[in-house]
């Protein structure tokens, strides 16, 4: 469980900074663990993978515009990326200045907001919003989307709408659930007509999903934690999935994160909200989900040793490798796997 175990070299201008045209026009490796083998497909192939009596498990989160720009009131400059909203008119946020402010300090923000810090909590400072609106109004009407740190560019107009699934409709992921990037509304209404079901869950996406693993030995580390929701038609659609003989895959490791943290000893799914800090790595055993659709994840992260978890590490390894030197497009804006779970002994 050595931390070079999950790395692998990316060039550089495999890192896809901009997203293709069309949603649905990326490419699919569909790696399948049983088998031991990996195919190059297309994204549009999809319909061709699935069967009916298939549930796919989407997580509906929606991006916010969480990324602030200012000053304090001594004038330094301060960039403030928010976490959590907490209450309507408070956040948890991480705060970048050159001097970190103390509770109590003034700050203005996008030239229109003030907020005062409350304190710390942790790595986060602890904000409260101008009441004149919540914290989310602001942050729609000033915000900059929060687009990640290996993309490298400021955000553009477009992104407002490609950083962000078509399905999203719960306010409060910081980051998107970019495997459901590569779903267009035609592609939902082909899958529903082959007799696939479709359900949601929510998660909202931390920062900490970006934040590198700096320990050595793997099972040190500790996840952020993540609020999420299961609704019980949700819930339900899973149980009615299993016993038909239904595959259930999940749409993102968010998804399936969701998923196995709400499982029951059972593998049943217990509907409901709460918190999860569930940390997957090779050795865990899956409760619930067969299939997982997910993009290229980076280096030395959690959701790679997520995925090593569920394809296998060999072949994960190899799939990776291939993916390299076929120039697959890396990360959120980039292509997709469609992994098919390794048998559990």
């Amino acid at each position: 469980m050595h931390i070079s175990a999950f790395d692998y070299d990316l060039p550089e201008d495999l890192i896809a900074r901009h997203p293709l045209p069309e949603r649905g026009a990326s490419r699919l490796l569909h790696v399948d663990a049983v088998a031991g083998s990996y195919t190059d497909r297309m994204f549009a192939d999809l319909p061709q993978l699935v069967r009916p009596g298939d549930l796919m498990v989407f997580n509906d989160s929606r991006v916010i515009k969480a990324r602030l720009r200012g000053e304090k009131a001594s004038g330094g400059r301060v960039e403030v990326l928010v976490e959590r909203v907490t209450a309507a008119h408070e956040a948890l946020v991480h705060l970048r200045a050159s001097h970190k402010p103390k509770p109590g300090a003034r700050l203005r923000l996008a030239g229109a907001i003030e907020a005062e810090v409350l304190g710390r909590t942790g790595e986060f400072f602890r904000l409260r919003f101008d009441p004149a609106r919540t914290v989310l109004e602001w942050l729609e009407a000033h915000g900059e989307v929060p687009l990640p740190p290996y993309i490298d560019r400021p955000a553009e107009d477009g992104d407002a709408e490609r950083y962000q699934t078509v399905y999203a409709r719960n306010p409060g992921s910081v980051a998107a659930p970019t495997a459901g990037l590569h779903f267009d509304a035609q592609m939902l209404a082909r899958l529903r007509a082959l007799g696939v079901e479709t359900a949601h869950v929510t998660l909202h996406v931390g920062a900490g999903t970006f934040q590198p693993v700096r320990v050595t030995d793997v099972r040190e580390h500790r996840m952020h934690s993540e609020w999420y929701e299961v609704p019980a038609d949700t819930a339900a659609a899973i149980a009615s999935t299993r016993e038909r003989g239904g595959r259930v895959l999940a749409v993102g490791t968010t998804s399936l994160r969701t998923l196995e943290a709400a499982a029951g000893p059972d593998g049943g799914v217990r509907p409901g909200a709460g918190e999860t800090d569930l940390y997957i790595t090779p050795g865990y055993r899956f409760r619930v989900v067969d299939r997982l659709i997910t993009n290229f994840h980076l280096p030395r992260s959690t959701l790679l040793m997520l995925v090593y978890a569920f394809g296998g590490t060999d072949l994960m390894r190899r799939a990776y490798a291939h993916a390299v030197a076929s120039r697959y497009r890396f990360f959120s804006y980039g292509d997709a796997m469609l992994i098919e779970r390794q048998n559990q002994a």
